[in-house]
């Protein structure tokens, strides 16, 4: 009889010790395999018995053989576990850094300048809208020549700048929220070499605007794709345009295809129609 007070892991322990005497009692032989009792009816082949439950039991017992085995109760610590999925590893997002650019100019527009609440549309012929056929081209003095995706783009760290940007014919956006890649960023991916003096920014159907290398090495100046946290529209120069905030706003080229590094400048398309080809707004150079 059981005692009362015991487990049940004790209850069957004992259960597993009577049978097993028993089985002796009746003339059977016992193997003792790894700790476990192997109680087997019949005396003929032990050895060759014992050599096949050790094989894991793999094999047949011979007619008119059979095993009781009495298996340990598992620790709960030997469950099986449940297959842990593969970690697999991204990589680390880019890093986003907020800015604020504005002009710590008082009065705070330059001369001969209205504010304006929105982008006004400033007319051009635009490119291709699609972000998937993006396509940017980056090239010239450069040890690395890059061809760079619009997801290639969000590969790099990330601004969201607050800047001014103001337009030669006087009216100007204050306080806009610019979303895009350093011109600088990407300049250090392709390592300029020191014969870089100016850069193009080239755009669709061939319009090209001019810079100084320090002008478009500032931080300041951006590959952009969203202005307000909205992308731009098709008007504003979508998927991506230039920024260039300490420049008449010309120098923004839209629908942008590529970036030329450059050892002599090569006035762009408004330079090359009157229109000055430094173009500070606080200097009010307008025209040349």
């Amino acid at each position: 009889m059981d005692e009362p007070n015991q487990t049940p892991a004790e209850v069957r322990l004992a259960k597993a010790r009577r049978r097993f005497i028993q089985a002796l009692a009746a003339g059977t032989t016992v193997v003792t395999l790894g700790g476990i009792g192997y109680a087997i009816a019949g005396r003929t082949d032990e050895e060759r018995l014992a050599a096949e439950l050790a094989d894991g039991g793999r094999r047949r017992l011979p007619p008119g053989q059979r095993a009781l085995v009495e298996k340990p109760e598992a620790p709960a610590g030997n469950q099986p576990q449940p297959e842990i999925e593969p970690v697999v590893e991204t990589p680390p997002e880019p890093k986003l850094l907020r800015v604020d650019a504005t002009s710590k100019q008082t009065p705070r527009l330059p001369p001969g300048q209205t504010e304006r609440t929105t982008l006004k549309p400033m007319g051009g012929m635009p490119g291709d809208p699609s972000r998937d056929a993006f396509k940017l081209k980056v090239y010239g003095e450069v040890e690395e020549e890059l061809e760079i995706s619009f997801r290639d783009l969000l590969g790099f760290t990330q601004i969201e700048q607050t800047c001014d940007v103001h337009c030669v014919t006087g009216w100007s956006l204050l306080g806009a929220i610019w979303s895009g890649v350093r011109v600088a960023d990407i300049a250090e991916r392709v390592k300029l070499k020191d014969s870089a003096k100016f850069v193009i920014f080239e755009a669709a159907h061939g319009y090209t605007a001019n810079v100084d290398i320090e002008e478009a090495l500032k931080p300041n100046v951006l590959v952009a794709y969203e202005v307000n946290q909205r992308p731009l529209a098709q008007a504003h120069g979508s998927p991506v345009r230039g920024l260039v905030p300490d420049r008449y706003f010309w120098k923004s080229a839209k629908y942008l295809t590529g970036i030329r590094f450059t050892k002599r400048d090569y006035p762009g398309f408004w330079e090359t129609r009157g229109y000055n080809n430094h173009a500070d707004p606080w200097k009010q150079e307008r025209f040349s």
